[in-house]
């Protein structure tokens, strides 16, 4: 078979490759969830949702900020202890996480099918800078932003089925796509700010009765919290003194929390992966004497060199995809829009959400602040890729197989050799002693 024909059976099976690729990435995923390094956040959650299926405890309250007190609600406590409950195992909570991953990046998959029907690149090219994507693996461990790309997702999905009519179930479902984010991380008015740009720009159809039925629940799955906080108000606060300081509106007074977004969005576009990921790489496992540090240095500057690379390659898309929408960013109701306009003014309200809750946040951001917005900062990347590559690439397959490559190589040693990931952590061992430790047996 020669290379055109191969080509051309690859691209006439991308539907089968693209489920393979997403096996793929739930097995680095798993392998990630294995091997990563039990402590801060994880000891919280794992202490809250032990603490409930072992003790019968539930608390009303989630992870501690770093400014703010802790998370309203008790979702995190529940996505712990609930699996617990199904299988006693800390592998339980673990695959409960990957699946809810797997959910909504599948809604986000749903959509971009959608917007680029019969396109086996733009799929392929979705599942390699997300599912693959080492800006996404690399949260396979038990924290509460592991849990935002379903909330990503229910709202990306339900927002595309509200475009053209008010529908009362997508309109409950998205609405609990912000309740459920508001309970897993402080990040969620990122998701409000989002909506409203999207209703003001009149491409999102709203069904009243269900904001009501939505918020009800909400509120209703607050009250232990709220009767909570009315007894202990420092659950809203943090004891720091120098936290105290801040307030809403702190970063935007500051201007560079808002350029540090940007340059967030920037990144989550393309391959400069978090510096937790890349700067603590030692490579101690090869054992050879001095080939460690020589691989340590050839690491950071090779990965240094892509990132820098692609970061311009992202900019550019989004300049591009800014062009491509900009006579369509004015408020028109009633004018109809197409699926690829739609998908990028949702991603211009994306980035502006990630601005405005930048600026109002009293804290800079990190890279997991803002992971709600990551698979939105992919989209005028794929519009870019598919516009502007597209025939080319349909030509060829190997550069998407050399890109899968890659990925699995960067991930594999992220998985064995990072801050969070350890070939010498054991997971289950770390939380078994934890447990044993912190909580007890379980009692009921």
């Amino acid at each position: 078979m020669n290379s055109t024909e191969w080509t051309r059976k690859f691209w006439e099976q991308s539907d089968r490759i693209f489920w393979a690729g997403l096996v793929l990435g739930l097995g680095l995923s798993w392998w990630y969830a294995t091997n990563q390094i039990v402590e801060g956040d994880q000891t919280q959650m794992i202490h809250k949702g032990y603490l409930g299926a072992y003790q019968g405890v539930w608390m009303s309250f989630g992870n501690a900020a770093s400014v703010v007190g802790n998370v309203p609600g008790s979702v995190l406590a529940w996505v712990v202890g609930g699996p617990l409950f199904v299988w006693d195992s800390p592998y339980a909570p673990m695959l409960f996480l990957l699946l809810l991953r797997l959910a909504g990046f599948l809604m986000l998959d749903a959509v971009v099918r959608r917007v680029f029907p019969g396109s086996g690149l733009a799929r392929l090219s979705f599942l390699l800078l997300c599912w693959l994507n080492p800006w996404f693996l690399f949260d396979s461990l038990l924290y509460n932003p592991a849990y935002l790309i379903f909330c990503a997702g229910l709202h990306c999905w339900t927002a595309w089925h509200m475009q053209h009519e008010r529908r009362l179930l997508m309109t409950v479902l998205h609405v609990l796509s912000i309740g459920l984010a508001m309970q897993l991380h402080f990040s969620w008015p990122v998701l409000v700010f989002l909506s409203a740009l999207m209703f003001y720009r009149g491409v999102l159809k709203v069904s009243w009765v269900g904001v009501l039925i939505a918020t009800a629940l909400i509120v209703v799955s607050l009250v232990p919290y709220l009767m909570q906080l009315w007894a202990d108000p420092s659950l809203a606060h943090n004891p720091d003194p120098d936290a105290r300081k801040r307030f809403i509106g702190w970063g935007a007074l500051n201007v560079y929390p808002v350029l540090k977004a940007v340059l967030y969005w920037l990144r989550y576009g393309s391959w400069a992966f978090p510096s937790k990921l890349v700067n603590d790489t030692e490579f101690l496992w090869v054992g050879v004497q001095l080939l460690p540090v020589i691989l340590e240095n050839l690491w950071k500057i090779f990965m240094g060199l892509i990132g820098a690379v692609t970061v311009i390659i992202a900019a550019v898309a989004n300049l591009t995809a800014l062009s491509h929408i900009r006579p369509r960013l004015k408020r028109s109701a009633g004018t109809p829009v197409e699926p690829l306009d739609w998908m990028l003014l949702y991603s211009t309200a994306a980035f502006i959400a990630a601005l405005i809750s930048a600026g109002l946040a009293p804290i800079v951001f990190n890279y997991w602040h803002l992971t709600l917005i990551f698979p939105f900062a992919l989209f005028p990347v794929i519009f870019w890729v598919t516009r502007y590559l597209g025939r080319s690439a349909q030509r060829e397959a190997r550069p998407v197989l050399a890109v899968a490559a890659f990925l699995v190589f960067i991930n594999v040693v992220a998985i064995n050799d990072s801050e969070k990931f350890s070939y010498a952590a054991d997971y289950a061992q770390q939380t078994i002693e934890y447990v044993e430790r912190e909580v007890g047996p379980r009692v009921r």
